[in-house]
């Protein structure tokens, strides 16, 4: 399993699991099954898991509560699989930390397309080139751009979901430029998605509530009415 790409499949229904498990590895991934929030902890917490499928209608502990409490702890990349076909539910899922989403009844190769989407965006979105700055520094935070970590000013490591960094890293290598919402769609959403519109100001609400000292009150990501949103603090860079 050395070197493979390691997916994390949760779906209640057997036969679902199988046929995107199926699917997973005739493209080349290991995929292991989950129908739960307590087997996917057992996989998370033995197994090194590059991204999770996770189904929102699971029995128990719903998909949403799952993502939700994976976000506290960990950045893996989660797409979201929903039976659910409204922009409400899309927008919850994206609230609570999911990088993506794909509702069913779905194109098992669409699938595959959205997970390859998701880790080319989580392992090479947003890495500058070697001889550019990997660590960039603003109002006592701390981006690493190679290790995608971000610790805050008391040295705490923050989780991000790979759409939040991608966001972050593109406003401290771009700080006080306004930044247009088209342009940060394309850092967090695949480019078959069925990009809504609220979706960028979802992804944007989420990660001031992770940097903002008033996350009503935004200081550090400004809107700009009819623009976008302008990266306010002063961005220094460090040797990493």
């Amino acid at each position: 399993m050395q070197g493979l790409t390691h997916i994390a499949v949760v779906e209640d229904d057997p036969a679902i699991s199988r046929m995107m498990r199926q699917c997973l590895g005739e493209h080349g991934f290991v995929a292991s099954a989950a129908s739960t929030g307590n087997e996917l902890d057992t996989l998370l917490a033995g197994e090194r898991i590059d991204l999770v499928v996770l189904d929102l209608g699971l029995p128990g502990e719903d998909g949403l509560s799952i993502c939700r409490r994976i976000r506290v702890q960990s950045g893996v990349p989660i797409i979201m699989v929903t039976a659910l076909d409204g922009e409400t539910d899309r927008i919850v899922g994206l609230e609570m930390g999911a990088d993506d989403y794909l509702p069913k009844p779905f194109n098992p190769r669409e699938l595959v397309a959205r997970i390859r989407a998701v880790l080319r965006r989580s392992h090479h979105g947003t890495l500058v080139p070697a001889q550019h700055p990997s660590v960039l520094c603003f109002d006592g935070w701390r981006l690493d751009l190679a290790r995608r970590d971000l610790f805050d000013p008391s040295g705490v490591p923050r989780p991000l979901s790979s759409g939040e960094f991608n966001i972050l890293a593109a406003f401290c290598q771009n700080p006080r430029t306004v930044l247009a919402r088209d342009f940060l769609l394309g850092l967090v959403h695949a480019r078959m998605a069925a990009v809504f519109d609220r979706s960028i100001d979802v992804q944007i609400s989420r990660l001031r509530r992770k940097i903002e000292p008033h996350a009503g009150q935004p200081t550090l990501i400004k809107t700009v009415r009819n623009g976008g949103y302008v990266f306010t603090p002063l961005v220094t860079a460090l040797d990493a």
